[in-house]
C-alpha cells in the first residue's frame, strides 16, 4: 500500500469519480460500479469513491487509482451516516482500500459525535481517514481529531444544513475551509457541471469528487426530460 503522502499527490488537483449505483439502478452490482470505475480511468479520473465492501473490492481489483472506500447507512431520522461503525472500517481496511471516508458530523454513533468516532479509529486503525462533512465547525474539528483530510461531502444532507441543497455547490464552504486547516480539502456536493469543478479547485480544493453527473444515467436522462417539460409547459 502506497503511503499518505504519494496517495495526496495522486489525487492532487484532479478528478475522483464517485462510482456508486443504487435501487433499482441497472448498474448496481459490483460489475456495473466497475464499469464505471473503468470509464473514469480513461477519462482521466484521478481516484475513485467506492460504496460497499464487495462493490468496491471488485474496483480495487479493476483500477490503478487511489479508492476511497466507505459504507452507507442512515441515522435514526433518516440522514445518511458514511462508515459509521468500527466494524465497517475494519472490512473496509482489509479489502485494501486506500482511505477511509467516515461521518464527520457531530452526529452520534457508537455514543460518539464524528470527530471522537475518528479519534478512536485513527488510534485502532491508523488508516488514512476522509472526514465526510457538512459545516465548517465540523471540519475543524476533524482535524484536530486527526483526520487526513476533510471532504464537503454532506453539506445539505445533514438536518441542519438541508436548506443548503438547493444552493448548487457550495463554494463558500470549501473557501473557508482550504484557508484555514492544513490538511487537504476534497470539494463534494452538487458539482453537477465541469465549470463548477474547475471553479472548486481555483477556490482551493485539493480534488473535487462528482458522482450524479458522472455515475447516474438516469437521473442524468430525468434532467434533460424535465427540462424539455418545463419548455413545452411554458
Amino acid at each position: 500500500m502506497e503511503n499518505k503522502q504519494k496517495i495526496f499527490e495522486r489525487l492532487k488537483h484532479g478528478l475522483v469519480v464517485s462510482c456508486q449505483a443504487e435501487g433499482d439502478s441497472p448498474f448496481n452490482s459490483p460489475e456495473g460500479v466497475a464499469m464505471f470505475a473503468r470509464a473514469a480511468v480513461q477519462g482521466g479520473a484521478k481516484g475513485i469513491r467506492s460504496e460497499g465492501f464487495d462493490k468496491t473490492r471488485r474496483i480495487l481489483s479493476e483500477v490503478d487509482l487511489p479508492v476511497i472506500g466507505l459504507s452507507k447507512s442512515y441515522f435514526e431520522d433518516g440522514t445518511v451516516r458514511i462508515t459509521g461503525s468500527s466494524a465497517e472500517v475494519e472490512r473496509l481496511v482489509k479489502i485494501g482500500s486506500h482511505i477511509i471516508a467516515i461521518d464527520g458530523t457531530f452526529r452520534k454513533r457508537e455514543g460518539l459525535s464524528g470527530p471522537e468516532f475518528i479519534n478512536k479509529i485513527r488510534c485502532e486503525f491508523g488508516c488514512i481517514i476522509m472526514a465526510d462533512i457538512s459545516t465548517y465547525e465540523e471540519g475543524l474539528e476533524c482535524e484536530a481529531a486527526g483526520a487526513s483530510c476533510v471532504s464537503t461531502t454532506l453539506n445539505g444532507y445533514t438536518p441542519m444544513t438541508l436548506s443548503d441543497s438547493s444552493l448548487g455547490p457550495n463554494f463558500r464552504l470549501l473557501e473557508a475551509l482550504s484557508g484555514k486547516v492544513s490538511i487537504p480539502v476534497f470539494a463534494e456536493g452538487r458539482i453537477n457541471t465541469p465549470e463548477a469543478a474547475a471553479k472548486m479547485i481555483q477556490s482551493g480544493a485539493w480534488s473535487v469528487v462528482t458522482g450524479s453527473a458522472i455515475t447516474r444515467p438516469a437521473l442524468i436522462t430525468k434532467w434533460y426530460t424535465e427540462a424539455i417539460k418545463k419548455v413545452l409547459c411554458q
